[in-house]
């Protein structure tokens, strides 16, 4: 493994190699004005198909995060079948989310196929990051479906994935929009986004956000469990945020066969946190201040037998925890802790020229990690820790056509071998080392595709698990056992009269999980002192369905006027109960915050009057403790929104202007047990293309 000053070296070269290949590209657009230019069609970035996938997938498209007014990744995912957030105060409190019962650090956020981490705490905040220049966002269970998976993706349990949206043009070179949103306690939000062509083959895009909110929104607080006797209105106080976001795409595509990427994204925030509302108490005194700053590039390159993809990133964060409730300074809490972490993939896949059913009759791909993680504290033990990784994934994909009646049959499967060592001065950790299979098939049938996929996955111990706030000791990683059982169907468009066209889609999955050497905290002297310990079994046995219904027509008023309608829905059954000791009081219980039932229904439709966007999100009565008691409950929940939009057209400008009202019927709800939500807020926003 290589220091961690030449494994950066190596990522910043690579990026730097990138930007000096595209670059002198860009001064080559010297066409006389009596020749035709020179015309390339480019595939777009396109969303995974659902009903293709192997795995299952849920995607959000662009258009239907505008009409339905999302504005940070937690938005987006958590109307996705099976998954379960957990919100820490809705304004300014962070936001993880859980994929079929098996913890946020089984889910890896990738952002153009690169992985986002965070080697402190193993789980990344959904809400720091916004959606204002993605084109789509999907959710995979197993793994994605892609052909070219870098090693990190085989490893995690559940991926979400960001794209960004690559620019269009139209006869100008330049695209500009303003926009600027405001809304209910102190919400204002101004964003800047410029698309620029710098040549046919090369364009860069530029956004920028920044946000504030006070976050000073009423709530009831009740004074015990029943909430039928004493109670009190109450503001939410220490929600302040200050958030800045910075990002730089720029795209060359050297051909149909070539295309490089590179992105850089610099962000910048202040949260204070409100804290739990506790003991009669609505005060907080805590507040965090985060810096990021990661470069990145993807580099893909495609032949008749040959795929390449070189991945490379190097990411920089700064987060400081401070503690203001202290008597004096002498005892105030004031944390920092630094990382950055080097990261290299690359990927070569061989295929056969023949196809069955769109797919390559016979590929094979290899796929190479390495990274360096490094973290520093002002603590005053375990303060500079280091991890070096490195994965490798050999994969298989065959569609076999020795008889006429399995054509269409796949079948995948991948072994995964991990190295990992942890170092701090003077020391180092024993290796971890794991071999890990996957194996998955499918089969169509008409418009039936029948899929099962097998996958063991794994976890590795956080910093904070390891070293901080714990009794040091050994622990193992938590590993997982996924199965899933799935059936997607899909209509062909048909019409229902002249003028109006439908299709349906359905995808039903029936899953197990077992999660073994689970990472549970025991307070040992106080709650400030804990032990880390490999004692948890958790079994999950789930139902995700999911549903889509699209309308396309038209119809006369004086002139034809066209419509689209989409609705979307879904429901997730997950029984995940603890089984490690038949002998404990919490054994056969539903595991923390995992609600039994939960559901959702998406609503948009497209006018030229105006456009429509309407969504339900049902979560059922969840418990906050491992012993599912009386005190533990918290309560489910219906919470629902609604997005009213319009377009103006100008000569050469576009004026959109938006509403939206958000828990419309006011439903004071908790997410997490004692961090009350959001009641009934509103949303203004305008936004200005040229």
């Amino acid at each position: 493994m290589l220091p961690i000053m030449n494994q950066t070296k190596r990522i910043i070269t690579f990026i730097a190699l990138c930007l000096l290949i595209a670059l002198p590209c860009a001064g080559q657009d010297t066409l006389r004005r009596n020749s035709l230019p020179e015309v390339s069609i480019i595939q777009r970035n396109t969303h995974p198909v659902v009903v293709l996938s192997q795995t299952p997938v849920q995607v959000t498209t662009e258009e239907q995060i505008e009409k339905l007014g999302d504005v940070q990744l937690s938005d987006a995912v958590q109307r996705m079948a099976g998954v379960t957030l957990k919100d820490y105060g809705g304004i300014g409190g962070i936001k993880t989310v859980s994929a079929r019962g098996l913890g946020s650090q089984f889910s890896t956020l990738t952002i153009d196929g690169v992985a986002v981490t965070d080697c402190q705490n193993g789980q990344v905040d959904l809400g720091r990051y916004l959606l204002g220049n993605s084109s789509h966002i999907s959710l995979s269970n197993g793994q994605t479906d892609s052909p070219l998976n870098s090693a990190r993706n085989y490893a995690a349990g559940s991926i979400i994935n960001m794209e960004t949206h690559e620019p269009e043009f139209g006869s100008r070179p330049i695209n500009l929009k303003l926009g600027l949103a405001g809304g209910s306690f102190g919400y204002i939000s101004p964003t800047l986004s410029l698309e620029q062509r710098i040549s046919s083959k090369m364009s860069l895009a530029l956004w920028g956000n920044y946000t504030h909110n006070e976050g000073n929104y009423p709530f009831t607080l009740y004074y015990t469990n029943t909430h039928t006797d004493s109670s009190s209105l109450e503001h939410r106080t220490n929600s302040q945020v200050n958030v800045g976001n910075a990002d730089m795409n720029l795209f060359y595509n050297f051909d149909s066969r070539h295309r490089l990427q590179v992105k850089a994204h610099y962000m910048k925030g202040y949260h204070a946190l409100p804290g739990p509302v506790i003991f009669y108490s609505t005060r907080g005194s805590e507040h965090s201040e985060e810096e990021l700053f990661f470069a990145q590039a993807r580099y893909r390159q495609t032949s008749e037998h040959w795929d390449i993809q070189l991945l490379g990133k190097h990411q920089r964060s700064l987060d400081i925890y401070e503690d203001t409730a202290a008597r004096n300074a002498a005892h105030l809490i004031h944390n920092e802790y630094h990382q950055q972490e080097s990261y290299l993939s690359q990927v070569v896949r061989y295929h056969t020229a023949q196809k069955v059913k769109g797919r390559e009759a016979l590929s094979v791909s290899l796929s190479m990690d390495e990274s360096v993680a490094y973290l520093q504290s002002n603590l005053s033990t375990h303060n500079e820790v280091q991890r070096r990784s490195a994965l490798g994934a050999l994969a298989l994909e065959y569609l076999p056509q020795f008889s006429p009646s399995i054509k269409g049959l796949r079948l995948d499967a991948h072994l995964l071998g991990t190295y990992i060592r942890d170092y701090e001065t003077g020391k180092e950790s024993s290796p971890y080392t794991k071999i890990s299979p996957f194996a998955g098939l499918s089969y169509p049938m008409g418009n039936f595709i029948l899929r099962y996929f097998f996958k063991e996955t794994y976890r590795v111990p956080n910093f904070n698990e390891l070293y901080y706030f714990t009794i040091g000791r050994t622990l193992r990683p938590e590993k997982a056992l996924q199965h899933n059982l799935g059936m997607t169907y899909q209509s062909n468009t048909y019409p229902i009269a002249p003028s109006q066209m439908m299709r349906h889609t359905v995808t039903a999955d029936v899953y197990f999980n077992r999660v073994a050497d689970k990472i549970i905290a025991i307070p040992v002297q106080n709650m400030f002192l804990w032990s880390m310990t490999n004692l948890g079994v958790v079994h999950i046995v789930g139902l995700d369905i999911t549903t889509e219904t699209s309308l396309r027509g038209s119809f006369d008023l004086n002139r034809p006027v066209r419509y689209d309608i989409i609705l979307q829905a879904g429901y997730s059954l997950q029984y995940a109960v603890d089984r490690t000791d038949p002998k404990s009081k919490v054994y056969g219980h539903q595991i923390p915050y995992t609600p039994r039932h939960s559901g959702n229904i998406a609503l948009t439709a497209t006018s030229p009057w105006v456009d429509l966007g309407y969504s339900v999100m049902l979560v059922g009565r969840r418990y906050s403790m491992q012993q599912n008691t009386a005190n533990a409950l918290v309560k489910g929940y219906v919470d629902q929104g609604i997005t009213l939009s319009r377009e103006f057209f100008f000569n050469s400008s576009t004026l959109r202007a938006q509403i939206q009202v958000l828990n419309i019927f006011d439903v004071q709800y908790e997410v997490v047990k004692s961090y009350p939500m959001m009641g009934r807020n509103y949303r203004l926003g305008i936004t200005w293309k040229i």
